[in-house]
């Protein structure tokens, strides 16, 4: 883990929050973990079996797919409807929501959205 000593107080705050929710989420074979991360260019997501230490699926705004789409709430569902189309495939109908410390509001809600439109259950 980060020491908080030299970190700024708006990232300090964050990964207080990403601790605090860490503590309590676990992703497992039956039951993977969907973690969300998000930059200032964008956009990651990635189904985790923590028991493992695997990644099941993951979605980037980096891949050639959705190459040049910047952060924002519909680029986020097009996201979260690829993770779950991925996973249908994988046949993973479960997760456990991970929002890696961010809010749930904007593109980190649209992400999820789009995972529930394709049929992935938190």
């Amino acid at each position: 883990m980060i020491s908080l000593k030299n970190v700024s107080d708006k990232r300090r705050k964050w990964l207080k929050r990403k601790r605090h929710i860490r503590k309590r989420i676990n992703g497992t074979a039956v039951l993977p973990r969907m973690s969300v991360y998000r930059s200032n260019r964008h956009l990651y997501v990635q189904v985790i079996d923590d028991l493992a230490g695997n990644t099941i699926a993951s979605v980037s705004t980096m891949e050639s797919a959705f190459k040049g789409l910047k952060p924002t709430v519909e680029n986020g569902a097009k996201i979260g409807q690829e993770i779950g189309e991925r996973l249908k495939k994988k046949k993973i109908e479960k997760v456990v929501f991970d929002r890696n410390g961010y809010l749930y509001h904007g593109v980190v809600k649209s992400i999820a959205d789009g995972a529930r439109k394709a049929g992935i259950q938190f």
